[in-house]
């Protein structure tokens, strides 16, 4: 039960990593303001994610010693908070597209 879990779990962060990765070479590359804002609230989104996923497979994956809670929680917090300003910002540049 625990090694399907993990799988799905790598499977999230090998997705969320190259989504990351792709946003955030189409946001570096964008001229148009506007999409670059948009590209860019995709990859705070995908590396929110994926931060959210190493939290989750450290969880799972090894033995509960407290330095490893620390970081886990550290990266859970990051995570949200890039999940979180990934979707303030790409509502705030949509809204712009519609004005």
């Amino acid at each position: 039960m625990v090694d399907s879990i993990l799988y799905v779990l790598y499977a999230g962060l090998i997705a969320s990593s190259i989504c990351s990765i792709v946003f955030s070479l189409k946001a570096r590359r964008s001229v148009n303001t506007h999409k670059r804002g948009i590209t860019q609230a995709k990859s705070n989104i995908s590396m929110g994610f994926m931060l959210l996923f190493l939290a989750m497979i450290q969880m799972f994956m090894f033995s509960g010693s407290t330095i490893r809670v620390i970081v886990g929680a550290v990266f859970m917090v990051l995570g949200a908070f890039n999940i979180f300003a990934g979707i303030r910002n790409y509502g705030i540049f949509a809204r712009q597209r519609a004005e």
